[in-house]
C-alpha cells in the first residue's frame, strides 16, 4: 500500500514538474477520453445568460462530434453574465458569426456546450483565436427538471383551478350581455374596417410627421435658441404684469365710457344720419359727373387742349376779341343781370325793336334814321357818357 503512495506521489509531482505550472486542484489532471485538441488548439470565449451546472472539463461538439473542452467558467466583466472559455482542436473551422449553445447528452447525461454555424448562406469569416462569441448568438436547452416541474404543475391542478376560476369568470361577466359584445365586436370589425380604408391616409400622416420631425430637427438650433431667448422676455412681460392689469382695466373703463356715451347719443347720431341722407342720394345721382368737374376745376380755365399751346418756357394764347359795339350791346341786354336795366332810358334806342329779354336794344350810330357821330339824344349821350372815352 505504501508503494503504491509512493508511486501515485511521484508520478504526481512529475506531472507537476514536466508542465511547469501550479497545481490549481483536480481540473488541472488530464482526463481520458476526452477529445483529441491537436498540436495547435484555439481558444473561444462564449458569454451565456445561464450556463446551468456545465462545468470544466464538460465536452465542446460540433455536429455532436468532440472538438474540444471546456477550460473555465467565469463571469463577465460587468458581472451578470457567464463567461465560458473553450479550447478547440486547429483543425475545426468555424464561421466568425457562429453560435453556441448549452446541450445535454441526454435525459440525465452530462452538459456540453454545442458550437454550430448559422447557416451556409449566413456564414462570415473565421472565427479566430480568442474570439469572443456574444450573448445574442447564444442560447441554452431546456432541462428536463424545468420540463417535470412544469407537467408536474400543471397535473397537480395548479394551472387547472386557475383556468376553471377564469372561465367561470368569464362567464358571469358575460352573462345577459351577448347583444353588448355582438354590438362591440360589429363595432370593432366596423373599426379595423376604416382603419383598413384609411391605410393609405395614416401612411401619408405618418410619413408627414416624419417629414415634420426631420424638419424639426434640423432646425433644432434655433428652436434651441427661441426657446432661450423666450426667457428674458417672459421676465420682462412679469416685471410689466402690474402695468398691463392696468392698461386692461383703463381698456375695461374706457369700454364702459365708449358704451354710455353711443347709448346717450343714440338718437342724435340716427337724425344725423336721417339728415346725411338727402346729401347722399344727390351724391349718388351725380355719379360720374363730380370727378369729371374736379378733373375741369384743377385746369379752369385752361382745357386740356390748352397744353398743347406750351412750348418749353413760354404760352401761345390766340384770342379772337369781338369789340362790335352792336354785338357788346345785345351781349348786355340778353343777359339774365341786365346792368342797363334800371339805370339808363332805353326808350328809342334800337329803334322800336325788342331785344330777346324785352328790352330795346340800343342804337347803333350809322344806321338810317339814327343820328351820326356827335349827334345823340338824350338816352345814347347817357349811354356813351356811362363808357370810357365816350362823348359827354
Amino acid at each position: 500500500m505504501r508503494k503504491l503512495l509512493s508511486v501515485g506521489a511521484l508520478a504526481t509531482v512529475s506531472a507537476l514538474t514536466l508542465s511547469g505550472c501550479a497545481f490549481n486542484g483536480i481540473y488541472d489532471l488530464p482526463l481520458p477520453g476526452g477529445a483529441d485538441l491537436g498540436d495547435h488548439p484555439y481558444t473561444v470565449n462564449v458569454e451565456f445568460r445561464d450556463v446551468l451546472d456545465l462545468t470544466p472539463q464538460a465536452g465542446v461538439k460540433v455536429d455532436e462530434v468532440p472538438v474540444g473542452r471546456v477550460e473555465n467558467v467565469g463571469l463577465t466583466k460587468d458581472g451578470w453574465h457567464a463567461l465560458v472559455t473553450l479550447k478547440v482542436n486547429g483543425g475545426i473551422k468555424l464561421p466568425a458569426n457562429a453560435i453556441a449553445n448549452v446541450k445535454q447528452s441526454s435525459l440525465l447525461g452530462e452538459k456540453y456546450v454545442e458550437l454550430a454555424s448559422p447557416g451556409d448562406d449566413q456564414a462570415q469569416g473565421k472565427l479566430a483565436d480568442n474570439a469572443t462569441i456574444p450573448l445574442a448568438r447564444t442560447n441554452r436547452s431546456v432541462e428536463v427538471e424545468e420540463l417535470l416541474g412544469a407537467l408536474s404543475l400543471l397535473l397537480n391542478g395548479g394551472g387547472v383551478d386557475q383556468l376553471n376560476t377564469i372561465t367561470k369568470e368569464l362567464n358571469n361577466a358575460t352573462s345577459g350581455r351577448e347583444p353588448d359584445i355582438k354590438a362591440l365586436l360589429d363595432n370593432a370589425n366596423q373599426l379595423v374596417t376604416n382603419l383598413d380604408q384609411q391605410s393609405r391616409n395614416i401612411t401619408r400622416a405618418i410619413d408627414g410627421l416624419n417629414r415634420l420631425s426631420s424638419t424639426l430637427n434640423g432646425q433644432k438650433d434655433k428652436l434651441v435658441g427661441a426657446v432661450d431667448n423666450l426667457g428674458p422676455g417672459l421676465g420682462v412681460l412679469e416685471q410689466q404684469r402690474g402695468q398691463l392689469v392696468t392698461m386692461l382695466q383703463a381698456l375695461d373703463n374706457l369700454s364702459g365710457v365708449a358704451t354710455d356715451t353711443v347709448n346717450r347719443s343714440q338718437k342724435d347720431l340716427v337724425a344725423d344720419l336721417k339728415a346725411l341722407t338727402p346729401t347722399l342720394q344727390k351724391l349718388g345721382e351725380a355719379g360720374n359727373d363730380l370727378p369729371k368737374a374736379l378733373q375741369i376745376l384743377l385746369t379752369f380755365p385752361f382745357s386740356d387742349q390748352a397744353v398743347n399751346g406750351v412750348k418749353g418756357d413760354y404760352f401761345n394764347l390766340f384770342a379772337k376779341v369781338d369789340l362790335n359795339l352792336k354785338t357788346v350791346v345785345e351781349n348786355l341786354g340778353n343777359s339774365r343781370q341786365n346792368i342797363l336795366s334800371g339805370q339808363l332810358p332805353l326808350a328809342g334806342l334800337t329803334g322800336g325793336t325788342e331785344g330777346a329779354s324785352g328790352n330795346p336794344p340800343l342804337p347803333i350810330p350809322g344806321e338810317s334814321g339814327q343820328p351820326q357821330s356827335g349827334q345823340s339824344k338824350p338816352g345814347l349821350g347817357n349811354l356813351f357818357g356811362l363808357l370810357p372815352g365816350g362823348a359827354g
